[in-house]
């Protein structure tokens, strides 16, 4: 995520190499929830920035180890999953008084791409998945002077839309079918919920010294609803041939983030997080007919007519980083990211480490410009069965990926008045 520091007093400074590197997270973590905004010393200021994540995960050795759909070997084993996708964040800051500082801000914290296509043999796991979130905050802090610094309690709530898309080949249409149907199901669904954000922070801007530890709440997604698309299948059974509306429910996780920044030098600081987020309460998302609402709609259930299975392992991001003010309108920093992978055997989400960099420009004294770039591995890893709770999962296909590589490039600016 962004960082905004100021080294003893001198400098506002502001870096995007660390948000660069957090857009492309585990689990579904493209730019998590930033309110660093809120320390801005400004009365009022104005952000606005978009970050462009460009990965390169490549699929390989696929198989089809199900032949009840269709036997797709003879197909290529091997496929480029993902597809590039940018970020955009805007927020806007207003110092209240000495002690009240509120913001409002619009990002996408969570969302996924993924594109193999259907011309490989795992096209009966997946052709396309795009999940996409919209975040709509409102967060406020009071400060007052404790000891030799200011502590601040940080407090506010969000409404964040949700939308995903999947599709897949369900089955080979055999002859003569195949010239009207070509096999491929979709599911399009969407909700909405509400979350809240709590924390505290302590300040000694004598020592450029800034430390924070703020929790952001699950967000429920109990209404969501959609169409499952069946219509490209002959109607040779249940469902098939029609499109169906579904109803389920799902959670966005809840994190905890802790972040210290501190001078070290004159004109020197070093920065730093830990953050933790609750990526375990996704694991597979049923979806039933909505004709059989009242009904309790689980996987595995008698109602359940298609899930969207995710398995994840809680996720965990340290970074570590410095920063150098270089004269009065430039400013520069690097960063060394780890994000824990939350894919437990399914799926191609694994570790990934980043390295960040980036400048800030400041030509006058109420704009200010950020440019970053970051370079992320991608660690190696596999896809296949595995059993959760008595079901199992990934029984359609298997395949590997290597170490593939992942870029990112953003830019922002800020406006003081």
């Amino acid at each position: 995520m962004a960082f905004r520091i100021a080294l003893r007093g001198a400098f506002a400074f502001i870096i995007s190499s660390s948000f660069a590197s957090a857009a492309f997270a585990g689990g579904l973590d493209r730019a998590g929830y930033d309110i660093d905004l809120l320390f801005d010393k400004g009365r009022y200021v104005f952000e606005s920035g978009v970050t462009y994540v460009m990965p390169d995960r490549k699929l390989k050795n696929a198989k089809d180890i199900n032949a009840a759909d269709g036997n797709l070997n003879g197909r290529p084993n091997s496929a480029d999953a993902t597809e590039n996708y940018a970020v955009p964040y805007i927020g806007f800051k207003i110092g209240i008084t000495d002690d009240i500082d509120c913001m409002a801000d619009y990002s996408e914290p969570f969302g996924a791409h993924t594109n193999p296509g259907l011309n490989w043999a795992g096209a009966n796991n997946e052709i396309e998945t795009k999940v996409r979130t919209h975040n709509y905050a409102a967060t406020c802090s009071y400060k007052f002077d404790a000891g030799p610094g200011q502590l601040r309690l940080i407090g506010g709530g969000f409404y964040q839309e949700v939308s995903g898309f999947k599709s897949r080949l369900v089955s080979v249409v055999p002859a003569p079918f195949s010239a009207v149907y070509d096999g491929v199901g979709s599911l399009d669904v969407d909700g909405h919920g509400w979350g809240w954000r709590a924390g505290l922070a302590y300040e000694i801007p004598e020592y450029a010294l800034r430390t924070s530890l703020v929790y952001n709440s699950r967000v429920k997604y109990d209404n969501l609803k959609g169409t499952v698309d069946l219509t490209e299948l002959p109607p040779v059974r249940a469902f098939f041939g029609k499109s169906t509306s579904v109803f389920g429910s799902a959670d966005a996780p809840d994190s905890l983030e802790w972040k210290v920044q501190t001078g070290i030098a004159p004109d020197w600081l070093a920065f730093g997080s830990v953050k933790w987020t609750n990526w375990s309460v996704l694991q597979s998302i049923a979806l039933c007919p909505t004709s059989t609402r009242g009904i309790s709609c689980h996987t595995g259930g008698a109602t359940e007519l298609t899930s969207l299975d995710l398995l994840y392992q809680d996720g965990w991001t340290i970074t570590g980083g410095i920063g150098h003010k270089f004269n009065d309108q430039w400013s520069g920093a690097l960063s060394l990211s780890w994000d824990r992978g939350t894919s437990q055997g399914y799926g191609l989400s694994s570790d990934t480490w980043t390295l960040g960099a980036g400048v800030s420009y400041k030509p006058t004294e109420h704009v200010e410009f950020t440019f970053a770039g970051a370079l992320g591995l991608l660690t190696s890893g596999k896809s296949g069965e595995i059993t959760s709770n008595g079901i199992t999962y990934g029984d359609d296909a298997t395949y590997s990926f290597g170490n593939d590589l992942v870029a990112a490039l953003s830019t922002s600016m800020k406006v003081r008045f």
